[in-house]
């Protein structure tokens, strides 16, 4: 299983001192950056402009509990950026202060510190504003060729992936006429009159594999065929998740939010994806209710310690998912299933 790096400046900044941008030389043209969500959409935008000559001087992608696919999509895009020298980072949402909680480093790591649910689980669509767009936000306002541009009384030229397809034009209308005093948005596949399909027949013309639709593996509009399609690795964080907010859900069964009975040809499904993946027989049953009963109660006994410990020395919530992770694919790959060995509580 592809892992999901943690955010790095890596060559990116590296080679900024080399970009050709001079503080006070009104002359130069804004820095022109990619909000890159490795989707179908702005991995065809990246192609194509590239393939067009027109500058590109960042590709940022907020770091976020991807899909299996989409981690190895990303592992190969980000191998042809390499090739074709377009620069490129991840950046992640940092919280200002960890009061006495592990640093946490993504949108699992958060719901699993605070015991709750994506906030799209309760109808709400924060996700891609928190911990997509102001990371990429706060990193963009520490780059220097976007300080000299904002000092020169230039915009940075932010491009997003909405294509011309009914589904992103609705997406465009809302967003359409929206000012910023530090970025222009621009739209480049609407320019072009290009939809979904088009995108994905550039991609296939670049050689490259279609990216699946990119989301969080545990996000609400998940359906049934994706969960299914699932690695157990990532069925067990779902069930963790779920059983680590149970107590605090009041009119919401999950991450689902609530059973649906298959109307207009969709497939029925329950609220919650636990019931769907032990109804599915995707995990070992023993296996849920262990991870039910023990890894929630392990989760918080590991937060109680953690918060004793002064901030710079404290364990990270990753240094517990990669336990809970190793511990329970130890356990099934053996001859008995005894979650209650690799989740007992250990001493930090």
């Amino acid at each position: 299983m592809a892992s999901q790096a943690k955010p790095t400046s890596g060559g990116a900044l590296d080679r900024q001192a080399r970009l050709p941008f001079v503080h006070g030389d009104d002359s130069e043209p804004p820095p022109v950056i990619v909000a890159y969500g490795a989707g179908v959409d702005s991995t065809a935008l990246i192609i194509e402009r590239h393939a067009r000559g027109e500058r590109i001087d960042m590709v940022l992608r907020a770091l976020m509990p991807e899909k299996q696919e989409t981690l190895e999509h990303i592992e190969t895009f980000e191998r042809w950026m390499d090739a074709h020298d377009i620069q490129h980072t991840t950046v992640s949402y940092g919280p200002r202060s960890f009061k006495h909680w592990p640093p946490y480093y993504d949108l699992l790591e958060n719901c699993l510190t605070n015991g709750t649910l994506p906030s799209i689980a309760f109808g709400r669509h924060s996700c891609s504003l928190k911990w997509k767009v102001a990371p990429q936000d706060a990193w963009t306002k520490t780059w220097p060729p976007a300080q000299h541009a904002w000092a020169r009384g230039q915009k940075v030229i932010r491009l997003i992936g909405f294509d011309a397809g009914k589904r992103d034009s609705q997406r465009y209308a809302h967003a359409e006429g929206y000012s910023s005093e530090l970025y222009e948005y621009q739209y480049p596949l609407r320019e072009w009159h290009w939809d979904r399909e088009a995108c994905k027949a550039r991609i296939r013309l670049e050689g490259l594999p279609v990216p699946v639709a990119s989301s969080c593996f545990f996000c609400t509009g998940m359906k049934p065929d994706e969960v299914r399609a699932l690695p157990v690795e990532q069925l067990r964080l779902i069930v963790l998740l779920e059983a680590r907010a149970a107590p605090r859900l009041r009119n919401c069964e999950g991450l689902w939010r609530s059973t649906t009975k298959g109307l207009r040809g969709s497939e029925a499904r329950p609220g919650a994806m636990t019931t769907f993946i032990r109804n599915e027989a995707l995990l070992d049953p023993r296996e849920i209710d262990r991870i039910i009963v023990e890894a929630p109660p392990d989760l918080i006994a590991f937060l109680e310690v953690a918060a004793k410990i002064p901030l710079t020395e404290r364990p990270t919530l990753g240094s517990w998912l990669e336990r809970f992770n190793a511990g329970a694919t130890a356990l099934a790959d053996g001859p008995a299933l005894d979650l209650g060995h690799a989740m007992a509580p250990i001493t930090i």
